[in-house]
């Protein structure tokens, strides 16, 4: 895509229009991340999923989808990114239909695996694809701006679109929602985007890394989820030192590898490792917040899944805004600062959110979240270009996959907040029962997140 005085050459009207083609998948891809934070009272009272099952069911797929990323990233440069994108929305659309109507909540886990397995094959690909599509710099910036903005836009609207089905179809209506966006991601890629994969792929693909990253970081979100279930104890800490010895192994043998699947090196770079790890807390921050706030909204101030939703909208709206203003701010201040400003930003919201107590704190709630939001998405917009643009340009694809992963972090951090949440739910900050939750609503401590909240049976799978 160069001219012949070597300038990038100007991405034209068919790549914009492929560029909202791979946006539309992103959507859903994210969507998937929230969707199900209102449907969890339903799910529970149709499926009667254990403490542990749900919340496998709520991370499996975004902690699959950071296990795949690096593997499929390698897998699209060698068999051709647009073809792997291909199999992974028709694959994506087949572990939609089998989520939607799923008979107990193994089947529904599995599903989720899948659709993690599935969209592990998607978010590399649609980036790798744009950086083809978009050779002038310029474009390809805002290119990736509005490939976030998808991606933080499906994440902030998963709960309003969830809480919209709820209330007129089954639970399972909010995973068929992407079975048509997928169908046209199949019939409109192969005329819209181009095919790319490397010249040269030297060595063999190292099937064992693979599989040690995958156990590595299977082993730790076990230990966490152990942990929710049984407090400190031999079996999580047994499995937390099995997947640090195993990661501890995956490392060295990347630094032996000619052709890792992690290359180490990017790490030895200061800007690289503090995006990054400014990233890290960021997305972990902003999805467990989001979890429980759903979750307090029903169960607590007693909001339909709708009303719920919709209480959220402020935050999306000025997100959005405030990601795509972010790139137009740093031509005049130092990112380090404006991603310092927001830290603070979202650091006001959080203490906001901790005023909310009972049903009197919905406004305090809302409040909190929208300004811990704002604070938060354009710092993922701003961290993931201090990312890219840290690495050397022959290393820029593994570090935007690098960065892709950690927003993926929120698959393992959503163990954390839902260890303590539903007793926080339960109980006020004195030990006795919470003033917002009646009798009705109250239920013994060995139930789930579902139990949090007196729901009924949800409506037939054949609704709608």
């Amino acid at each position: 895509m160069t001219t012949g005085d070597s300038a990038p050459q100007r991405a034209g009207r068919r790549e914009w229009i492929g560029l909202a083609v791979l946006a539309l998948p992103t959507v859903v891809l994210a969507m998937d991340m929230t969707v199900l934070h209102l449907a969890v009272p339903t799910i529970s009272a149709d499926l009667s999923p254990t403490g542990s099952q749900l919340l496998w069911i709520l991370d499996i797929y975004g902690f699959l989808i950071a296990g795949f990323l690096m593997t499929m990233g390698t897998l699209g440069d060698r068999i051709g990114r647009r073809r792997l994108l291909l199999v992974g929305a028709a694959a994506f659309a087949v572990a939609s239909v089998l989520a939607a109507y799923a008979q107990s909540p193994g089947m529904l886990i599995a599903a989720r695996a899948l659709l993690g397995v599935a969209g592990a094959t998607l978010m590399p690909s649609t980036l790798a694809l744009i950086s083809t599509m978009f050779a002038a710099p310029a474009q390809r910036t805002f290119a990736v701006a509005v490939w976030m903005t998808a991606f933080i836009s499906g994440e902030a609207i998963g709960p309003l679109v969830g809480g919209a089905l709820l209330e007129f179809f089954w639970w399972g209506s909010v995973f068929l929602i992407a079975v048509p966006v997928m169908l046209l991601l199949l019939v409109t890629g192969p005329r819209l985007l181009p095919e790319h994969r490397e010249e040269r792929a030297a060595g063999r693909f190292d099937i064992l890394s693979a599989a040690m990253s995958m156990a590595a970081v299977l082993s730790l979100v076990y230990a966490v989820k152990k942990l929710s279930e049984s407090g400190p104890g031999a079996v999580p800490l047994g499995w937390a030192l099995l997947g640090l010895a195993v990661g501890g192994a995956f490392l060295r043998r990347q630094q032996r590898l000619a052709e890792p699947l992690v290359d180490l090196g990017l790490f030895r770079l200061p800007a690289f490792s503090a995006a990054l790890g400014t990233q890290t807390l960021a997305v972990c921050g902003m999805a467990g917040t989001q979890l429980l706030l759903m979750q307090y909204l029903q169960s607590v101030i007693g909001l339909s899944p709708l009303e719920a939703g919709l209480w959220t909208l402020p935050a999306v709206a000025i997100g959005i805004g405030g990601t795509l203003l972010a790139p137009k701010v740093v031509l005049w201040v130092r990112p380090a600062v404006v991603v310092a400003g927001c830290l603070v930003v979202a650091a006001v919201g959080a203490a906001l959110i901790t005023a909310a107590d009972g049903e009197d704190g919905l406004v305090w709630a809302v409040t909190g979240f929208t300004v811990l939001y704002v604070g938060i998405t354009p710092i993922l917009a701003l961290t993931t270009d201090l990312i890219v643009g840290s690495a050397p340009p022959d290393r820029a694809g593994a570090a935007s996959a690098i960065s892709v992963a950690t927003n993926r972090a929120m698959a393992f951090t959503h163990c954390c907040p839902a260890c303590a949440g539903p007793s926080t739910l339960r109980r006020g900050r004195d030990g006795a029962p919470c003033p917002g939750l009646d009798a009705a609503r109250r239920l013994p401590e060995d139930h789930g997140w579902g139990a949090s909240v007196n729901v009924p049976r949800s409506p037939s799978r054949t609704q709608g």
